[in-house]
């Protein structure tokens, strides 16, 4: 996989709301995925296959504490992108007023 389809792979892995919302989530730390799916209200499965799909683009990263998984972002690269999108749409929003 070249550069270009990796980006393209990240752009389209945060451009799902649930996996935004796992990301924002995780933005300030490890989580246990128990957590997340306290906070994430869909099945299991569900869940599972939009951590993979995180992963598989290199946003996530997880390792097994005791009995329970934790994920987290995987860089603080990932943290720029959110906080640059949410600057351009405070921006975008502002101005479109």
């Amino acid at each position: 996989m070249d550069k270009e389809e990796l980006s393209v792979k990240v752009f389209k892995a945060l451009g799902h709301p649930i996996r935004y919302k796992i990301v924002k989530f995780l933005y300030n730390g490890p989580k246990c995925v128990c957590k997340l799916n306290e906070d994430i209200e869909f099945s299991q499965a569900n869940l599972s296959q939009h951590l993979k799909i995180l992963k598989e683009a290199g946003i996530l990263s997880c390792e097994k504490v005791g009995m329970n998984m934790h994920y987290r972002l995987s860089s603080d690269e990932i943290k720029n992108i959110i906080d640059n999108v949410d600057k351009f749409v405070v921006s975008f929003t502002d101005n479109s007023k």
